[in-house]
């Protein structure tokens, strides 16, 4: 009997087999395909990304270092604020790789991570759980004390067991320019209903271009568009649903939440690269697998280290809907140079950042 199984080889997934493995658990991941595909995330990170990842691993998914952002209001005309800083905020990495990466380091902590091998069913009992997985043509049961389901925004785990779902799911795309571009600056577009556009430069790699907003608002057409304005060709298209808002619980009898399947995301820009991450230290550091009661000491770990970001995120993102004079003012108050951690609205309260808004 494994002591995890994990389902969903993720960011989320294979840090917590990392994690977990290299504790001494005995840790099976099951990812339904090649990991890392299909993307359908965007690479802007926080720069505490590399605090995840083998310092080796750095020059190989590093694509081009950002020092602030263009947010825009209006149309094409209309004059965007900028924020920035004098040394780097944030980076852009190849997001593939990443997956690979952290997937790999979670092999050689112990883990057996499995491609190819997909989740179909899942039973829970008083002492264990019983985990059925097809691969190759062929359907086999697996027993373990627990299972972590880090299988994306449509969980099959979460379904199964009956846990509710995040609050809200947007439909996202991304495009991809082969062009390259070094700039150091991402352009951000309140102009689509409730979430953003955005342009990111990826160096010798390209440029990413990605829309998000509420199903049902002709996301494509809406991206076509924003593409043009750009005057960009994109060749590469992927688009997936992000979800914005964990619920209440996201653990049952034996069975937990962990990244995009339990809303770990930012809800001002979607991201949950670190967020997912996080919660999955969180999960190796509390949960027993002989101890189902443990579950509950990661529902508090989690939510004391993430659910005040969120709620602040929340606050953040209604912003973006606010009517563009508005829109104008806030943004006047705070451009300029910035003190904010990308992962961390709170940031947006610290002495750091008020004397960042003050006048020199």
């Amino acid at each position: 009997m494994y002591d995890f199984v994990v389902v969903g080889a993720g960011p989320a997934g294979s840090r917590f087999a990392r994690r977990a493995a290299a504790s001494g658990h005995d840790v099976v991941a099951f990812e339904q395909g090649d990991v890392g595909t299909p993307l359908a995330c965007s690479g802007h990170v926080s720069t505490d990304i590399w605090e995840f990842v083998p310092e080796s691993a750095r020059d190989r998914l590093f694509q081009n270092e950002i020092r602030g952002a263009r947010f825009h209001t209006g149309g094409s005309d209309s004059r965007p604020f900028a924020f920035f800083r004098d040394e780097e905020i944030s980076n852009v990495i190849d997001r593939v790789e990443l997956d690979r990466t952290l997937a790999d380091a979670a092999r050689d902590s112990g883990a057996d991570v499995r491609e190819h091998h997909t989740v179909v069913d899942l039973t829970e009992f008083r002492d264990h759980v019983e985990v059925t997985v097809r691969a190759g043509g062929r359907t086999e049961t697996y027993r373990t004390r627990m299972v972590a389901g880090c299988d994306g925004p449509n969980s099959r785990v979460r379904q199964t067991v009956g846990l509710p779902e995040p609050g809200e799911l947007l439909h996202g795309v991304l495009g991809f320019d082969d062009e390259p571009d070094h700039q150091d600056f991402v352009d951000v577009h309140l102009t689509v209903p409730r979430f953003f556009a955005w342009r990111i430069p990826r160096g010798d790699a390209g440029v990413e271009y990605g829309l998000a907003m509420p199903p049902g608002n002709d996301v494509s057409a809406r991206f076509e568009a924003f593409t043009e304005a750009y005057g960009a060709e994109t060749d590469r298209r992927c688009s997936g649903l992000i979800p914005i808002g964990p619920p209440d619980s996201v653990t049952s009898g034996r069975v937990f939440l962990i990244g995009d399947a339990a809303g770990h995301n930012k809800p001002f820009t979607g991201g949950g690269i670190l967020y997912g991450m996080t919660a999955a230290d969180c999960a190796a550091a509390s949960i027993d697998p002989t101890d189902p009661a443990t579950l509950e000491e990661y529902e508090r770990s989690w939510r004391d280290e993430l659910e005040r970001e969120i709620r602040l995120g929340h606050l953040v993102r209604r912003a973006y809907s606010a009517p563009e004079p508005l829109q104008k003012v806030g943004m006047s108050l705070f451009e300029g140079e910035i003190g904010v951690h990308m992962d961390r609205p709170t940031t947006l309260f610290t002495r750091e950042q008020l004397r960042a808004m003050l006048p020199v």
